[in-house]
């Protein structure tokens, strides 16, 4: 695993950009590193945009921002077959989603059709266009953000769109001194454009490639289905995590042992990482709504409850 020192290199690099979001940025990253992608549901302004262009810069992923709107189609994202006159056939004009990491900002702006063009991608690392299917690069990480405030004029994500999201994650705002840092440093240009790469793409595949070989104790795996199980049976919830947040939960728990310098999970790798992967897989009851139930609560009530098992 030669490529996991220069994990903590790359949560310096953004934290140099995004102050005081150690947590966000290292869960982001270990995202990443499982091979997940990433919704971001917050206020506007807090940094999101920025935070997906520092980690994309530090890895040096190909990187390109998708405005969603309600009048983008389809094509716009996957790409067009366009006829040449002078060559007498058609050629392929990509798509932003052949990119490595692809930012799909406002993503409940857009129709359902144009939501659906993700689905694909996200699913298959794949895009068919006009019955051709394209395989997409490697690495390859969508990360959306969505205003949840604003409703007017949006189109909630389906489930089966939320469900392909690894995690679900909000910045929030920066400290008061924080704050002043950032005014300091935006002054006279973007730190952003400073940033240097810490990892090859290359480098990072390998990496993602190191996560998959994190053991995993047969007794965390049972932990891991107790839990999802739960969210089943809980009396609050209309819809339970399926089988998919199984596996995210799992995946996301490697990638987060070695963000913290281990090659095997422990049980509070899962507990940590719990109410990012599966808060947003699950639906709360209408009248459990109305008092006031909470997802994230809900998940962390689930995890009080279940007996953590004792790994030797």
């Amino acid at each position: 695993m030669q490529n996991i020192e220069k994990v903590q290199n790359i949560i310096d690099n953004v934290e140099g950009v995004i102050l005081g979001k150690n947590r966000v940025i290292k869960l982001a990253l270990a995202a990443m590193m499982a091979e997940g992608h990433i919704l971001f549901e917050d206020v506007p302004g807090v940094g999101k945009t920025i935070l997906v262009r520092s980690l994309a810069r530090s890895i040096g992923c190909s990187f390109k921002r998708v405005q969603f709107t309600p009048d983008l189609l389809p094509s716009d994202i996957t790409g067009v077959s366009i006829y040449n006159q002078k060559t007498n056939e058609f050629e392929f004009r990509e798509g932003p989603i052949l990119s490595q990491i692809v930012l799909a900002d406002e993503i409940n702006r857009a129709t359902p059709r144009t939501q659906s063009a993700l689905l694909e991608s996200m699913a298959e690392k794949q895009i068919t266009v006009e019955g051709v299917s394209r395989r997409l690069s490697d690495p390859f990480i969508v990360m959306a953000t969505q205003n949840p405030i604003e409703y007017d004029g949006t189109f909630p994500l389906p489930e089966a769109q939320l469900d392909r999201f690894l995690i679900r994650l909000e910045i929030g705002y920066p400290a008061e001194a924080e704050e002043q840092m950032i005014l300091k440093n935006l002054q006279l240009e973007h730190p952003v454009e400073k940033l240097e790469v810490v990892m090859t793409d290359q480098e990072f595949i390998e990496l993602q490639s190191d996560v998959k070989k994190v053991h995993v104790d047969q007794k965390l795996r049972k932990y891991i289905v107790e839990l999802v199980n739960q969210s089943r049976s809980h009396g609050d919830l209309e819809l339970g995590a399926s089988p998919r947040g199984s596996i995210a939960l799992m995946k996301m728990a490697q990638a987060w042992a070695v963000i913290n310098e281990r090659d095997y999970i422990i049980p509070d790798d899962i507990k940590e990482i719990a109410a990012a992967v599966l808060a947003h897989r699950i639906i709360i009851k209408s009248k459990s709504r109305l008092r006031g139930a909470d997802k994230e609560k809900i998940v962390k009530e689930i995890i009080r409850r279940t007996e953590v098992p004792v790994i030797d």
